[in-house]
């Protein structure tokens, strides 16, 4: 049985989110719903998150003294990671200490914190279909890497990055070293290493959302909600639909592979299957064909859709599933997300054309308060609900079209 303390009362139940962006923020707004304490750690002050939770911390999360200090000091009852670049050895210490809970382990915090845990996770241990792949230390591996098996087209990402940053597909021997200097450039930390994939000719991509929750009998139970689609430029997603239409037997298949990894990273150190929360499993299908991408222990920025599309976001899922809660992955009705770019350079944009976007039939949007904004960041989102998926796919871009970010 969950019992709830009062925020800001020797009582409360207190969690705090490594990393504090839009999707960051969204969680922190659906603990608070549930009368949770909540703690929004980010690297930068302001961040999104920062801006709505009960209490704010700026720290670099990397550096595992600083972390350890923290997590210490405010001896909250969860720790949710919310990003990749987080000291994880140092969570691993803290969560066998008995210290705190890290959500959904610290295990799956480090497997998952690059793409080169995950990737070896995935492929040699679990056996899961994946497109070839190669881990690479320098240009001239990367090149090797391509000469001895892997071949044009393929793609090259940083082992750390997120929302496609130094990501870049190389058609040619002429695009290898653009691909490695601007994946050197895109990663979060600068370790000099790169995955090179093979290309797959895939007919459509989607994320799989997989809640691992507790159930009526107290056991741990695996549930999904229903595809979604999404379109990405250059590794970012631009926009995200609900549900995508598939082949019974390319779900079901997406099913498995999305429950063998995460039934995986669900085992605590000691072993047991303790670790709560929603992940976002992205797969290719080709037919009836599926292969493993990648996943998130953690909401998925396609999921931002669910906000319009299910009876409880993901977001809510993940914070009623970490908590030990009742979870609905039920779909409500179609919808689709799109994303809206800062467009300029600049600190404390103004938007234009909210008034007009909104006057779009059945969509809204959520601009997620970033101090500062760049060409190409994420600075909002616009959604919409229709019938069918096209009529909201065309709304919603139609909506993020007309907001229009500019410097004040």
């Amino acid at each position: 049985m969950t019992t709830l303390g009062t925020p800001l009362s020797p009582h409360a139940t207190k969690v705090m989110l490594l990393g504090s962006g839009e999707l960051g923020k969204e969680v922190l707004i659906a603990l608070q719903r549930l009368g949770v304490e909540t703690i929004a750690v980010d690297r930068y002050d302001n961040a999104p998150g920062q801006q709505v939770a009960h209490h704010a911390r700026t720290i670099t999360m990397s550096d595992p003294a600083q972390l350890k200090a923290l997590i210490e000091a405010e001896r909250p009852h969860l720790v949710v990671p919310e990003i990749e670049a987080i000291a994880t050895p140092m969570l691993e210490e803290l969560e066998a200490a008995g210290t705190v809970r890290v959500i959904p382990t610290a295990r799956a915090a480090r497997l998952t914190m690059d793409r080169e845990g995950i990737r070896v996770l995935a492929a040699e241990t679990l056996g899961l279909p994946t497109s070839p792949y190669k881990f690479c230390n320098s240009l001239e591996e990367l090149q090797a890497a391509i000469d001895a098996g892997i071949g044009y087209p393929c793609i090259v990402k940083p082992v750390m990055s997120s929302s496609g940053k130094g990501q870049s597909k190389i058609d040619g021997p002429a695009d290898v070293k653009k691909a490695w200097d601007y994946a050197m450039a895109g990663g979060r930390v600068s370790r000099g290493r790169v995955i090179v994939e093979g290309f797959i000719d895939f007919d459509y991509e989607i994320t799989q959302l997989t809640v691992r929750s507790v159930g009526a009998d107290g056991q741990i139970a695996t549930s999904f909600c229903d595809p979604i689609g999404h379109v990405q430029i250059s590794g970012d997603y631009v926009e995200s639909w609900q549900p995508h239409p598939m082949h019974p037997a390319a779900l079901e298949k997406s099913r498995q592979i999305a429950k063998a990894v995460t039934d995986n990273l669900g085992q605590g150190f000691d072993g047991k299957p303790s670790g709560l929360g929603l992940f976002g499993v992205e797969l290719f299908v080709k037919g009836q064909d599926v292969w493993f991408s990648e996943v998130s222990p953690r909401p998925h920025d396609t999921g931002l859709v669910t906000l319009c599309t299910q009876h409880q976001s993901e977001f809510e899922l993940h914070a009623r599933a970490i908590l030990g809660l009742p979870v609905d992955t039920r779909l409500r009705n179609p919808g689709a997300s799109a994303v809206i770019y800062g467009g300029v350079d600049a600190v404390g944009i103004v938007f234009d054309g909210v008034e007009e976007a909104l006057r779009v039939p059945d969509t809204d949007l959520r601009l997620f308060g970033k101090p500062e904004s760049f060409t190409k960041r994420r600075m909002g989102v616009a959604l919409a609900r229709a019938a069918d998926v096209e009529t909201a796919r065309g709304n919603a871009k139609l909506a993020a079209c007309k907001v229009k970010p500019r410097k004040v």
